[in-house]
């Protein structure tokens, strides 16, 4: 009797190391880093040649939405950021998965994928423009190729990374090869693959902007390049701004992913 009154409830701690959100945080510092700048740019401590004020960036943003540009600067890169990293992400993840899972394809093409990994992609911009022209092909095939490679090396990568002992479980159970692949390695790989996709979406827009900045009249690349020829500082940081929104909105939509796809590790 005494034994179970002194007993204690023992807390469950197997979910150690989840991540657990804190909401408010980031908009917390995002504005208590605006209003040091405003109070920077305002006071004279930071020179207006450097920064602009964040008040005077966002009268540039309302500007350029009055004016009905935003959206034609909107639309075409947001379909050029998605036909571009679709097209490579989806050829990325099919050849590492036959990367990882096949012997005699690795060995064929793991050397040609180390040897397109370093190459730097806005180098081959003009090589891209005598191939597609000038226009809309080049831009896709730019992002295409720029984020093919990260997803290559990340999905074959998350594939070798699954451990072997699970993999043993479901032969000595008799599964068959796909059941194995589709159970065991794809879940298993799942995380690793979608940390490749921050990566390669986040390197689809570093060269949007670059493909925008050759040919294009309309595009934040485009606006951007605009803005920097002009030296408008405001009207630049709301070409960055507007990029930097770009990556939050993929960080939080795979981060969403993630949870959705990846609940059974909790």
């Amino acid at each position: 009797m005494s034994d179970e009154k002194n007993s204690k409830e023992v807390v469950f701690r197997g979910g150690g190391f989840t991540y657990r959100p804190i909401f408010y945080v980031g908009p917390i510092f995002f504005a208590i880093i605006i209003a040091l700048l405003e109070w920077g740019t305002s006071s004279g401590f930071i020179s207006d040649l450097t920064l602009p004020k964040p008040s005077g960036v966002f009268q540039a943003f309302v500007e350029l939405y009055d004016s009905g540009l935003l959206y034609k600067h909107l639309v075409p890169s947001l379909t050029r950021l998605f036909v571009g990293s679709l097209m490579g992400i989806t050829v990325g993840i099919t050849v590492g998965l036959f990367i990882g899972l096949f012997s005699f394809v690795r060995a064929g093409l793991l050397p040609i994928v180390a040897a397109l990994f370093p190459v730097p992609k806005i180098a081959l911009l003009p090589l891209f423009v005598i191939w597609f022209g000038i226009d809309e092909g080049s831009k896709y095939a730019l992002i295409a190729f720029g984020s093919f490679a990260p997803m290559v090396v990340a999905t074959y990568t998350a594939v070798d990374n699954v451990d072997r002992s699970y993999i043993r479980m479901g032969q000595s159970f008799g599964l068959k090869w796909f059941s194995i692949v589709s159970k065991i390695v794809l879940p298993g790989a799942l995380s690793g693959i979608l940390s490749g996709l921050r990566i390669a979406l986040a390197i689809s827009i570093i060269l949007l902007v670059a493909a925008e900045m050759l040919g294009a009249t309309y595009g934040i690349g485009a606006y951007v390049l605009e803005a920097g020829s002009l030296y408008d500082l405001e009207r630049l940081f709301v070409g960055v701004t507007i990029l930097s929104i770009f990556g939050i909105i993929i960080n939080w939509f795979i981060g969403i992913v993630e949870r959705k796809l990846l609940s059974w590790r909790t």
